[in-house]
């Protein structure tokens, strides 16, 4: 274990623990939160975030102070990454189910995501410190998604910080799907989103797909690419020049079943066999959920193949004259069935690509 994560683990043991009678909220069904959810009272961490099968279930509460520095794991030299929950957002994780991470630089810090809620982000910000007291320079949303972005409104509030998104954003800020995601959070959530506001970011990133702008932070060089709409209102997939490494958001997902509701399923496919070709000598893929992985990269593999199995599955539906209830109802993955939030997911996920096939042969 190294020193780092060894620090992570004492500041966990120094968290308060989770309020003694928390209360579920009407909007969330007990099943779902039994099914998806995080174990209430437990926070156990793999020894690594790197190549696990292991899972993190990390119990927060809403007493917590918004100072205290979250757990972590040095990933790479610098390079730190905040391994979250697999599980929906619930009462008992506060909204952190998914991934962040920061690298640092002999000048300053380069954040990626912003986790939940604000009281996430500042805590956040808080681990930061925690590791170094060199400023934070920039803040890379890459993609518009609550469990990656909500937490923004935090790191507004720092000086100097340059915070950086897809081109995208701006059509979802302006969005009723955002009003009504930040209205399901602040119903959830209370407490945790006090603060919460849109923010604008002040460098978007658009133009050609898969084009890149370059950003510095002292010696070390980060290349962020508009990998489309495969996911959201604009995809960024954030490339460590220096390290090999790839920052791959929800691109690929890793230990749980992907969401596809809110993108476009081919662009799925085209960005990760871009990604593939683009980067062959990559040496680490840090996805948007579940551990990082060293190469052969199995879960870009994995999500790649889930997706096209599904279009094809639901292309071949819509040509024999299927319902779409009768076409859900026959996609069942047998061998997805054990990953998580497959249940939640892949019903919607069959409907949505269903909905897509109908489109493009009608």
């Amino acid at each position: 274990m190294s020193h780092r994560h060894a620090f992570a683990l004492a500041l966990l043991l120094a968290m308060p623990a989770i309020d003694a009678a928390p209360v579920t909220p009407p909007l969330l069904d007990p099943e779902l939160q039994r099914a998806h959810g995080t174990r209430p009272g437990a926070t156990t961490l793999p020894a690594t975030a790197v190549d696990t099968t292991e899972l993190p279930n990390i119990a927060l509460s809403a007493a917590d102070a918004a100072d205290s520095p979250l757990p972590y794991y040095e990933v790479a030299p610098g390079t730190f990454l905040l391994f979250g929950n697999v599980a929906i957002s619930d009462p008992y994780n506060r909204g952190w189910n998914g991934n962040a991470g920061f690298v640092v630089s002999d000048e300053g810090v380069v954040v990626i995501d912003s986790l939940g809620t604000p009281k996430l982000g500042s805590r956040l910000i808080a681990t930061v410190r925690s590791v170094t007291d060199r400023p934070i320079t920039h803040l890379v949303i890459t993609h518009n998604h609550p469990d990656h972005s909500y937490g923004a409104a935090a790191f507004r509030r720092l000086p100097g910080v340059t915070v950086i998104a897809h081109a995208g954003t701006l059509d979802y800020i302006d969005s009723e799907q955002a009003e009504s995601s930040a209205a399901y959070r602040r119903e959830l959530l209370g407490e945790d989103m006090a603060g919460f506001q849109w923010v604008t970011p002040d460098r978007l990133i658009g133009g050609e797909r898969f084009s890149a702008q370059r950003i510095q932070s002292g010696k070390r060089r980060f290349d962020i690419y508009n990998v489309g709409r495969h996911h959201s209102f604009g995809d960024l997939v954030v490339h460590q020049v220096d390290d090999g490494i790839l920052w791959v958001s929800d691109l690929a997902f890793n230990q749980r079943t992907t969401f596809m509701g809110d993108g476009h399923s081919p662009q799925v496919l085209e960005a990760q066999d871009w990604l593939a070709r683009r980067f062959p000598d990559a040496r680490l893929m840090i996805p948007g959920h579940g551990s990082a992985q060293t190469p052969p990269f199995p879960m870009l593999t994995r999500t790649h193949d889930y997706v096209q199995r599904l279009r094809q599955r639901m292309a071949a539906a819509v040509e024999a004259g299927q319902s779409l209830d009768e076409a859900v109802d026959a996609a069942d993955f047998p061998d997805w069935r054990s990953e998580r939030l497959y249940d939640l997911n892949h019903r919607a996920n069959a409907n949505f690509v269903y909905r897509e096939q109908e489109d493009a042969l009608f």
